[in-house]
């Protein structure tokens, strides 16, 4: 699991002289919410900008409304960036990996092969079958992305599949897997801050989810009869013989994958797993392609631009280095510094806790664990905060209605890791933009499993489906409630 800086404070661990109300907490949420709008809708700024104003506006309020001292305020700043300090190192890596596995001719036999054996009609289906297996297998949505993912958003593009299709289903597949495995650092992050055993946790969460899953392929499916008119045959065997031109393509290539997923497997963490497949992509040029070490190197530095012949191939492979990661992850560095920032001076938590304050029932606390975990990556840009902070808020909450701890464990998973990526500027969302070359307004109509993982969540609340309280005797947790839980709309 990854490490996390710091635990977020709930609102009752904030000093009584310097808790915020509500209306000061709302200041630097719609002061922010407003500068997004003027930036980038008024001017057409890129969300630097904006989230720079907001952190501004934030520290103004925490130093000059809240009484919080310089130091304290910048300490907010160091323990969020601390927190996604791997997200970060993540990024760094994946932008040295993905050149590395082109110049490798890994990602590009992974396109010639796939090109062979998956057709239009499947192939968005099939995307999101193999990469739910992949990162149910490794524990790592961010990790199938970069490697699988990548591949497959060649192939799409070789078969004709509009890109923000194919990274929908890409997204649907990898955070199902994520979510439904032990292996996951927010699964086990999300059993952890709600005292939720882990295999509990997971059986809770695999329920929605794979019934999440299961209607996003019956939509994927439906999409793949409708774009699958004939495959562009000439099309594919452009792909294929530019490949040939510029790679050599045999079965060594795909050691960089076997190395990394193979680390992944055993236990190894993303990080170093991504590591080692830098080097074995640099490896695999070296001892495969031919490639001198120095220009090996230099691509993982300054990204690919091959020249095979065949432009369709050339633009299809071309990709940023390291030196390409400066935009994405400045993004996730102002980001974070703002969500550090709204919480050491305690507008998350005030936040939380007037939502709190609106919950009536089971049902209101479902929906709102789930509304605060998804606003939670709008503000706090990360999706660990989206888990930690709605758990300590609510988590008093659940002990009152009598609920299990899972059902809070499960809310704020089941809104709040899978809809991280639809969020520009959160770390999830940035990434994907990076890995995939998609951004989540285009991805977003295409990644079924973000509108129906909340969606299914929302339809248990309603209806207390798989709602379970702890003197429950029915096991699957369809029994009443106990007597002492408050009802709905009490």
């Amino acid at each position: 699991m990854a490490e996390m800086g710091f635990m977020p404070r709930s609102y009752e661990d904030i000093p009584a002289e310097r808790r915020p109300s509500m209306g000061q907490a709302l200041v630097p949420v719609i002061g922010m919410i407003a500068f997004l709008l003027i930036g980038s809708v008024g001017f057409g700024l890129d969300p630097h900008m904006p989230l720079l104003w907001g952190c501004v506006l934030t520290g103004l309020v925490g130093r000059y409304w809240l009484g919080y001292t310089w130091d304290e305020l910048f300490s907010g700043i160091a323990d969020s960036l601390l927190m996604g300090i791997q997200a970060i190192l993540i990024l760094f890596v994946i932008y040295m990996l993905i050149p590395t596995w082109i110049g490798s001719g890994t990602i590009p036999g992974l396109i010639y092969y796939g090109l062979e054996l998956l057709t239009p009609a499947v192939f968005l289906p099939a995307t999101a079958l193999i990469t739910t297996v992949s990162a149910f297998s490794i524990g790592s949505s961010w990790t199938t992305a970069a490697t699988l993912g990548v591949a497959l958003m060649g192939i799409g593009q070789g078969l004709g599949v509009p890109a923000p299709m194919t990274a929908g289903a890409v997204l649907t597949g990898a955070y199902t897997g994520d979510k439904i495995t032990p292996l996951s650092d927010t699964t086990n992050l999300a059993a952890a801050v709600t005292s939720t055993d882990l295999m509990e946790h997971v059986n809770t969460m695999r329920v929605g989810t794979g019934l999440a899953l299961g209607i996003a392929l019956v939509a994927y499916s439906i999409l793949g009869l409708r774009i699958s008119g004939a495959i562009p045959v000439e099309q594919v065997e452009t792909i294929q013989s530019g490949i040939l031109a510029g790679y050599e393509v045999n079965p060594l290539v795909f050691l960089p994958l076997v190395i990394t997923f193979g680390l992944a497997l055993v236990g190894y963490p993303a990080l170093p797993a991504l590591v080692a497949g830098v080097f074995a992509g640099v490896g695999t040029m070296l001892l495969v392609q031919g490639v001198g070490f120095a220009e090996a190197w230099q691509i993982a530095q300054s990204g690919t631009a091959p020249e095979t012949g065949t432009a369709l191939v050339d633009d299809l492979l071309a990709s940023d280095g390291l030196n390409g990661s400066a935009w994405t992850v400045s993004i996730v560095v102002v980001a974070l510094s703002l969500g550090g920032l709204l919480e050491r001076t305690g507008t998350l938590a005030a936040l939380a806790k007037g939502i709190e304050g609106f919950i009536h029932g089971v049902a209101g606390l479902t929906v709102s664990t789930g509304v605060s975990a998804f606003a939670m990556n709008g503000l706090a840009g990360q999706q660990y905060m989206s888990i930690v902070i709605p758990a300590m808020t609510f988590r008093g909450v659940y002990e009152e209605f009598g609920l299990e701890s899972k059902n809070l464990s499960r809310a704020v998973e089941a809104a709040g890791t899978t809809t991280s990526v639809l969020i520009p500027w959160n770390a999830g969302g940035a990434f994907m933009t990076a890995t995939l070359g998609v951004s989540p307004l285009a991805y977003g109509p295409y990644y079924f499993l973000g509108f129906l993982s909340p969606a299914i969540l929302v339809v248990m609340g309603l209806t207390g489906w798989k709602i379970t309280y702890k003197d429950d005797e029915n096991p699957d947790g369809s029994g009443p409630p106990p007597k002492q839980a408050p009802a709905d709309g009490d």
